[in-house]
């Protein structure tokens, strides 16, 4: 909302600065965002009378003016191009010396004597926007005829009036009006406050427009007047225009000049149509589908049972506290109204402007609540500026009729403890602050007991409900400045890490040495991807999604991370490799409701990522491979180190089933690795599979505390063996068996280093057999013996043979 400072003090002129007073308001909670000055600066620009203009002898659109700028003496010659330069009008003169407001490039533009088609030139007649006031150009600036001559045009039009743009939180409705905000600051700063002038206007006619109140839950109050006889030509005195020029609002006519005049002065919208466009009398109620209506805008819009309207006995002609229609109007040739000044209930029009994708002054007030004590005293307002400004001998007024409802709002009495207020706010308050800012407030009240108060909350606040809200009130008003500062009192105890667990930060420092950028997706996920990659027919619904796909909680971070890829891929990225560490959600019913915990829904961390495209940057080897199933498997094992784990074949809803994994740690599953499934890679447009794996994070984060060893004292031994077993056979397996052997510890490790498949005619072995060549690490504190080896290679053997009848080949 802005404002100009001169009229806010109009209502409440407290000894404060503009800064001050900037500042004070925004202390108490109605924020000023920007103050500026009316207009930009300029120096030497007067007002001047122009004596003669006669045309320019070689030039057919300029005048030669003499014109008297209060200097004394002759009057200065100056060429002008404007249209409306003529002998008898007052308007701005820029003398010779003088300088207008910065042009785009934030020069200001200096006046010199000047030469114009040989005519010489001594000042510039400037028009409204020369001086930065508004964007007329069409011709000078015309000045009333008693503008003092000579005078200091930024003088006489108050040009270095502060505007104040001030941002107001919903609950302050009451504050969207000059005098809204001068009564906040009379409370603020204890400055008296000067009421809005409303003198009832007498009827001189009986004349009245019928009115039917059809919905009482759209409307609670409805007041309106008939006025006729008005002066055609009447035009909006100088001092609305500006009072609403620097409200951000232009000047259309006289009549919507003064309805909006009285908006912003008291917080108040009303509407005045043309009394004869009205077909019979008029009716308020919902309207009814099908009803259409061209608005004062220009746009046609469709209504629906959940808008209110304002129609007569042919069709709808105005949209209830929003905007009226175009068939009613005002308009050059209107000479009889019906002033209507209504309380809308804010229920009834949050939301409708927006349905049509406007927005109107009137709507924003009426949303958030506007006080229904009101509407006979703005058009009581209304009226006597109508009588001043298009009032003639013959205009006649008829009385206002005033319709209210039952059901108005009658806020109920508030019980406010001296006590409360105390320990709420954090510091000492005493019964006389309580009284003392509940008076400031302009608030009923009565104590029933020692430091306790009945208030009542006044008509126009619809913001103070509980005890609560005038709390925030004795907070607001004492000042934020004034609370103490008190440090918080908490037991400061240092947590340290445990050994065997590192950081989510060293994890994620890990992937990117890896080569992987993170990703920071949404928890919300389409429903589809549920059911597709995770296989989770029952998702964590949201009760309020902010996007139809984004309607459930993921319990897997593949769909985000396939997201993330297609996004980098329609983009032509050639090569993707990102991961994510966040929280999926599932149900489980034994998850109890705690501190960081619901009840029914299990949490838990993972670490999940993807690769696409070719492993390697690409360098001067040539075209690179793509990234596959083991280099996913090395980036993971090398992420894990030194825990060692183990992958099995398996199968999960988004991988590929012959080329995926479950990942095991000490026995226990912990994720799954693997290529996306091709249903999924064709579903989602994809030029190939990426890879991908995710993981449990407590699994990522573990770490084994290390223990020292001593230096083996002898040099270990190695001996290889070439053993035979079926093609089923797993690598797993022949480890585990070796392992298995009973080597008294004198075996500390396998290494299998050669796969040998038979070819037709090989002696010794069969189809459907291989020969793995196996390195065994043997070693001991004291010197080994080949009896020794030889035993404990044997014992190995012997092993292999007993867990998957493997035989020594030969």
């Amino acid at each position: 909302m802005q404002l100009p400072e001169s009229w806010l003090r109009d209502f409440c002129n407290p000894p404060l600065s503009t800064e001050q007073l900037a500042d004070a308001l925004t202390m108490g909670g109605l924020e000023v965002e920007s103050v500026r000055p009316a207009a930009p600066a300029f120096t030497g620009i007067v007002v001047a009378e122009i004596k003669s203009a006669e045309q320019h002898p070689n030039a057919d659109r300029l005048r030669v003016c003499q014109v008297d700028a209060g200097q004394g003496g002759e009057p200065l010659q100056i060429v002008c191009g404007a249209p409306n330069a003529r002998a008898g009008i007052r308007v701005p003169c820029a003398l010779v010396g003088a300088e207008l407001p910065p042009d785009e490039n934030g020069k200001p533009f200096k006046i010199k004597v000047g030469k114009l088609r040989g005519v010489e030139s001594y000042g510039m007649l400037c028009s409204a926007r020369e001086l930065g006031i508004s964007d007329e150009h069409a011709g000078l600036l015309e000045l009333p005829s008693d503008a003092p001559v000579g005078q200091s045009v930024r003088d006489y039009l108050t040009l270095d009036d502060a505007l104040l743009d001030i941002k107001l939180t919903p609950n302050l409705g009451h504050a969207l009006s000059v005098h809204g905000t001068a009564r906040e600051l009379a409370a603020l700063t204890g400055a008296p406050l000067t009421g809005w002038d409303a003198p009832p206007v007498a009827a001189n006619c009986d004349e009245r427009l019928p009115v039917t109140v059809e919905a009482t839950d759209l409307c609670g109050r409805f007041s309106g007047r008939v006025i006729r006889g008005l002066n055609l030509h009447a035009a909006t005195p100088d001092w609305m225009v500006q009072r609403l020029a620097r409200c951000g609002q232009r000047s259309v006519s006289a009549l919507v000049d003064i309805s909006n005049y009285v908006m912003f002065e008291t917080g108040q919208p009303s509407h005045i149509f043309d009394l004869d466009k009205i077909h019979g009398d008029l009716h308020v109620r919902w309207a009814r589908k099908g009803e259409k209506l061209v608005l004062l805008n220009g746009d046609e819009v469709a209504l629906d049972e959940n808008v209110g309207i304002i129609a007569d006995e042919r069709a709808v002609e105005s949209m209830a506290g929003i905007m009226g229609g175009d068939a009613t109007a005002v308009s050059d040739s209107t000479q009889a109204v019906y002033v209507e000044a209504a309380f809308w209930w804010p229920d009834a029009i949050a939301g409708r402007s927006r349905r049509y994708n406007f927005a109107t002054d009137a709507g924003h007030r009426f949303e958030r609540g506007v006080d229904p004590a009101n509407t006979v005293r703005a058009i009581e307002r209304i009226t006597r500026l109508i009588l001043d400004i298009c009032g003639t001998p013959d205009t006649r007024v008829g009385p206002i009729d005033d319709q209210q409802q039952p059901n108005l709002p009658q806020p109920a009495p508030i019980t406010l403890r001296a006590a409360r207020a105390a320990k709420v706010i954090g510091m000492d308050i005493s019964a006389a602050q309580c009284a003392d800012v509940l008076r400031r407030l302009g608030l009923e009240y009565s104590e029933s007991a020692p430091g306790v108060f009945s208030v009542q909350p006044a008509s126009h606040r619809f913001d103070l409900r509980i005890e609560a809200d005038l709390i925030e009130e004795i907070a607001r008003l004492i000042g934020y400045g004034s609370l103490p500062d008190t440090p918080p009192l908490a037991p400061l105890q240092p947590r340290t890490p445990p050994a065997t667990q590192r950081s989510r930060f060293a994890v994620r420092r890990s992937m990117a040495e890896l080569g992987y950028l993170e990703t920071i997706n949404f928890s919300f996920v389409d429903e589809a991807w549920e059911r597709d990659l995770a296989g989770n027919a029952d998702p964590i619904r949201l009760l309020n999604p902010i996007a139809s796909q984004m309607g459930v909680m993921r319990s897997s971070l593949i769909g985000s991370l396939l997201q993330v890829l297609k996004y980098n891929l329609d983009r032509r990225a050639p090569r993707v490799r990102v991961f994510e560490l966040g929280r999926a959600f599932r149900r489980d019913a034994s998850v109890p409701t705690g501190d960081a915990s619901v009840r029914g829904i299990s949490q838990p961390e993972r670490l999940a990522a993807l690769a696409w495209g070719s492993a390697q940057q690409q360098g001067w080897e040539g075209r690179q491979q793509p990234a596959d199933f083991y280099d996913m498997k090395g980036d993971l094992e090398a992420l894990l180190a030194p825990l060692a784990p183990v992958f099995e074949p398996a199968t999960h809803p988004a991988l590929h089933p012959g080329r995926s994994a479950r990942i095991v740690l000490d026995g226990t599953p912990v994720g799954h690795i693997g290529e996306l499934h091709p249903r999924w890679r064709q579903a989602w447009e994809l030029p190939s599979a990426p890879v991908l794996f995710e993981i449990e994070l407590d699994a990522v984060l573990a770490r084994p505390l290390p223990h020292a060893a001593p230096v083996p004292r002898q040099h270990a031994i190695w001996r290889d063996i070439a053993v035979i077993v079926p093609e089923a056979v797993t690598h797993a397996q022949v480890m585990a068996a070796i392992h298995a052997a009973p080597t008294q510890g004198l075996l500390h490790g396998a290494t299998l280093f050669d796969i040998y498949r038979p070819k037709p005619g090989d002696a010794g072995m069969q189809a459907g057999e291989k020969s793995l060549a196996i390195r065994l690490q043997l070693g001991s504190d004291q010197p080994l013996a080949d009896d020794a080896i030889d035993a404990t290679v044997q014992t190995v053997l012997q092993s292999l043979a007993t867990a998957l009848g493997a035989r020594l080949r030969s």
